[in-house]
């Protein structure tokens, strides 16, 4: 059994939070951990989402070029996260190893 810092853990909960289109599962196949270990913790961190159709009224589509920023922030700030991430586990790990 897998013994994963807190901060890592706290990044792997924050990196779901931050993706509200993803699963649980696809997160984990990023992070490569096992779904399960990942559902844990965010039940541990008592993180919600809401479920079902979303009450409040549509915002108006933004113009198109505003969209395409948007989307392309959002995927940048994934991408810096993940990347942080994995960054840690990489040090957490290697300095286990013992050659």
């Amino acid at each position: 059994m897998k013994n994963y810092p807190p901060q890592f853990k706290a990044d792997a909960v924050a990196l779901y939070e931050s993706r509200p289109e993803a699963t649980i599962r696809s997160v984990a196949a990023d992070l490569g951990i096992n779904p399960e270990t990942l559902r844990n913790w965010v039940r541990a961190a008592g993180v919600s989402r809401p479920r079902g159709r979303r009450t409040q009224e549509p915002a108006p589509p933004p113009a198109p070029l505003e969209a395409e920023n948007a989307a392309l922030r959002k995927k940048v700030r994934e991408l810096e996260e993940e990347r942080e991430i994995l960054r840690k586990a990489a040090k957490y790990f290697a300095g286990e190893t013992r050659w």
